[in-house]
């Protein structure tokens, strides 16, 4: 099992799907890490040597913020906007959606479960 970045990586997937497991690195920075190490799009993490790996490790750690550092720095954005009171802020701090999504019915993501309102009835004539 190739363990880079302190993400221990599936040895059966391809290296462009194990890639992903790392937080910071999507689909296309994982395809652009298998272009700049000329790792070919079929190879499985298991097929991969050590020298790849390391080869692989070493990339990752001098051009790419990852794990730790990414989480690091994407709280530190939510905390900014929250500190600036800023409409995104706002949204963050109530728990809400921040990009504009309706909130009448749905939401339920950001939410959480929907609660009933003691004491309504129905008024029946």
């Amino acid at each position: 099992m190739a363990r880079i970045a302190g993400v221990n990586i599936p040895t059966n997937k391809r290296v462009l799907i194990g890639l992903r497991y790392i937080y910071g690195i999507g689909p296309s920075k994982a395809v652009e890490i298998c272009g700049k190490l000329n790792i070919p799009d079929d190879r499985r993490v298991n097929q991969l040597s050590d020298d790849e790996v390391l080869r692989i490790r070493e990339l990752i750690d001098r051009d790419y913020q990852v794990e730790g550092d990414k989480r690091r720095e994407v709280a530190m954005n939510i905390k900014r906007l929250m500190d600036l009171g800023c409409y995104r802020g706002l949204r963050h701090r109530k728990g809400l959606p921040v990009r504009g999504q309706r909130t009448h019915t749905n939401a339920r993501t950001r939410k959480g479960k929907a609660v009933a309102i003691a004491g309504k009835k129905k008024v029946t004539k």
